[in-house]
């Protein structure tokens, strides 16, 4: 697979940086591959969402990719944490468990500014057809 000119920082010009988190060795190591693919830079990554939290505050990355549902603590539980402690926090909830049985994210619930589903496939085939 071909690399991409990597995404910059504004404030240093570096490639962006990202904690990788998720119990999923394998989950971990297919983001970490797109990741770098694609020019960033994976500083760090974590196994549940305690580690999140103390891997944050370690490596202060510039994006995290976080799973929801884990071990120990929660992702939604761990991205509050965090962005408490850290305002500008950029965390992208990533997740394989579909929530459209749901009437709202979890993250919804829990204040998330930016919490957006990923489309139905009958929405991704109606979008794909209106282009």
């Amino acid at each position: 697979m071909e690399k991409f000119v990597p995404v910059k920082r504004s404030d240093d010009g570096q490639p962006v940086r990202y904690l990788i988190v998720d119990d999923s060795v394998f989950a971990r190591k297919n983001l970490a591959r797109m990741v770098e693919t694609f020019g960033g830079t994976v500083v760090g990554e974590a196994g549940d969402g305690i580690s999140a939290i103390s891997e944050y505050d370690r490596l202060t990355p510039d994006i995290v990719l976080m799973d929801i549902t884990m071990p120990q603590m929660e992702g939604i539980e761990a991205a509050e944490k965090i962005v408490r402690n850290h305002p500008s926090a950029r965390i992208v909830m990533v997740s394989s468990v579909g929530y459209q049985d749901f009437g709202r994210l979890p993250g919804e619930h829990r204040g998330c500014p930016a919490a957006r589903r990923p489309p139905l496939r009958a929405e991704a085939r109606e979008a794909r057809g209106s282009l």
